[in-house]
């Protein structure tokens, strides 16, 4: 759909970037460059945070624009587990990982001149377990996603199941995020 404002994703994640292109929506790019530090505990409190800050980020350098942000975290026992620091973060994370459940939240920010909404959404990943020479496949594989695993990679076989939107575990929860844009005046597949 066409609408009278630009839109800006306020990412470079090319997973985020390919949904927002597959279900239709013409926008641009703007990455934003904030702190991601945070005093929070609530996993629902902290992307939903973060999903701001960063829409907030691009938004005062383009006013007239609607502006999407998004913050993806893995949840383990209580313990958070954001992009890996480094490969032996990785590996610790993976091993951590292995064979549990867990809880993904994604939060999303959309901002516009007129209009601020932000929500999350969340889903439970169940886990195979692997032995330690297919664990060894993941390690450093994937830093730059929290929890250090994708779920979208097909050469990825760590997930068994998923309870909720897939796409919340890839980093843009579908059903929720068409909803909210229904009030922007834009329409999504």
């Amino acid at each position: 759909m066409k609408i009278n404002k630009k839109i800006i994703l306020a990412s470079l994640s090319p997973r985020r970037i390919e949904l927002l292109k597959k279900w239709g929506l013409e926008f641009d790019i703007v990455p934003s460059n904030i702190d991601e530090t945070y005093n929070l505990k609530r996993p629902s409190s902290i992307v939903k945070y973060l999903a701001y800050k960063k829409a907030e980020f691009v938004k005062e350098n383009n006013p007239d624009s609607i502006v999407i942000g998004s913050d993806t975290i893995v949840v383990l026992n209580g313990k958070i587990l954001g992009k890996p620091k480094d490969k032996q973060d990785s590996i610790s994370m993976v091993k951590e990982l292995n064979g549990s459940t867990h809880r993904v939240y994604t939060g999303v920010s959309i901002l516009s001149s007129k209009l601020n909404v932000v929500f999350y959404d969340t889903a439970i990943v169940k886990m195979k377990k692997l032995s330690d020479t297919d664990l060894q496949k993941f390690f450093g594989k994937h830093m730059d996603k929290a929890g250090a695993y994708a779920v979208q990679d097909k050469n990825d076989s760590f997930v068994k199941k998923i309870y909720g939107d897939y796409f919340t575990v890839v980093g843009l929860p579908h059903i929720k995020l068409k909803e909210k844009l229904k009030l922007f005046g834009i329409d999504i597949m």
